[in-house]
């Protein structure tokens, strides 16, 4: 199995957060990974995305051409990365952000509002982690358990984060679980 993301968005929705947790995690369960950030130098606004590789055999390249996962935080993302999904990929659109559906009839798709989950559950900045848990529950690329830990400890001096964080990675993953059981997605481990 090989999991291979990109996950896109502005800066400063999380993109890059989103790619480390599932990157780490992957470790946490002994999996090989990579994780390569791109952006420009805008510190806020500006076009964000990084390329997560999971898998149980060693990652020859961090670069990939052909992911078989997107997450799409906005339009700009899906408009750029769509393409490149491989078939029988998985697009994930934050519809808070994206106003249009994926035109390929070719890949799964996961649609789910981001920013208005984040926002029901008081943390307007935690549209990252729902995204991420709606991933995770779609695929099963790694465990819910290994993020939360993650959560846990990357957020560990401020224990309210750490809640909100949670409840907005946990509500994406009964949102991606959901859409999995829906269309009878196989988990890809």
């Amino acid at each position: 199995m090989q999991d291979e993301l990109i996950v896109a968005g502005f800066g400063g929705q999380g993109v890059l957060l989103v790619g480390k947790m599932l990157a780490y995690a992957g470790m946490a369960e002994g999996m090989e990974v990579s994780w390569l950030p791109s952006y420009g130098p805008e510190m806020r606004g500006g076009t964000c995305n990084c390329t997560v590789v999971v898998g149980d055999r060693p990652v020859g390249s961090p670069v990939v051409q052909h992911p078989t996962g997107l997450i799409a935080m906005n339009l700009p993302s899906l408009d750029k990365f769509e393409p490149q999904v491989k078939p029988g990929g998985l697009i994930l659109v934050n519809t808070s952000l994206v106003n249009r559906e994926p035109a390929r009839a070719d890949v799964r798709v996961v649609r789910i509002p981001a920013n208005e989950i984040a926002l029901e559950l008081g943390n307007p900045r935690g549209a990252n982690m729902v995204a991420l848990g709606a991933y995770i529950g779609a695929t099963h690329v790694v465990s819910l358990a290994a993020v939360e830990n993650l959560v846990r400890e990357t957020f560990a001096g401020k224990p309210k984060v750490v809640e909100v964080n949670l409840a907005a990675l946990r509500r994406g993953f009964e949102r991606g679980s959901r859409r999995r059981r829906a269309s009878l997605l196989p988990p890809r481990r």
